[in-house]
């Protein structure tokens, strides 16, 4: 399993930045991009800070996942879609970058079977589609609707 340390090394090189660099372009200090690498662990909220400004999930970042998808990516794309039994959420396209070349692909280590699991296409496709029918459902919309009150109340 990937560590913190070792994926916030990996996403930083990726964008060819320093440790500095990075830690300036977050707003911490100089040294902490290189104690978070070496083993210290951020805070909750540098690890958001971290997995906004790398556009990726906090499971990602904290190596508890192979997808780099956030929440918000997918979510924001939800348009309202009328039906005869009342409104429906259907997933609006999203535009993404095309990602950079990936290292060929290896198989899952011991105790990988999870992350084999999460990477199956007929598995992650029966995941949207639960998800989907939750939301649907009148408990799913009343805690969207407090989610998005929450949000926009955080934002005022």
């Amino acid at each position: 399993m990937v560590t913190l340390s070792q994926r916030i090394t990996e996403l930083r090189e990726e964008q060819n930045l320093s440790r500095p660099a990075l830690a300036e372009a977050l707003g911490l200090p100089k040294l902490s991009i290189e104690k978070f690498e070496t083993g210290r662990h951020p805070t909750q909220q540098q690890q958001e800070k971290m997995a906004a400004f790398f556009g990726v999930s906090v499971f990602y970042l904290q190596g508890k996942s192979r997808d780099r998808t956030r929440m918000d990516d997918w979510m924001a794309g939800m348009e309202p879609a009328e039906e005869l039994d009342g409104p429906r959420y259907t997933p609006a396209p999203v535009k993404r970058p095309t990602p950079a070349p990936k290292a060929p692909a290896t198989p899952p280590a011991e105790g990988g079977l999870f992350d084999a699991l999460l990477t199956s296409k007929k598995f992650r496709q029966s995941l949207s589609e639960a998800v989907m029918e939750t939301l649907r459902s009148p408990e799913g919309q009343e805690i969207l609707s407090q989610l998005i009150r929450k949000e926009l109340d955080r934002l005022r």
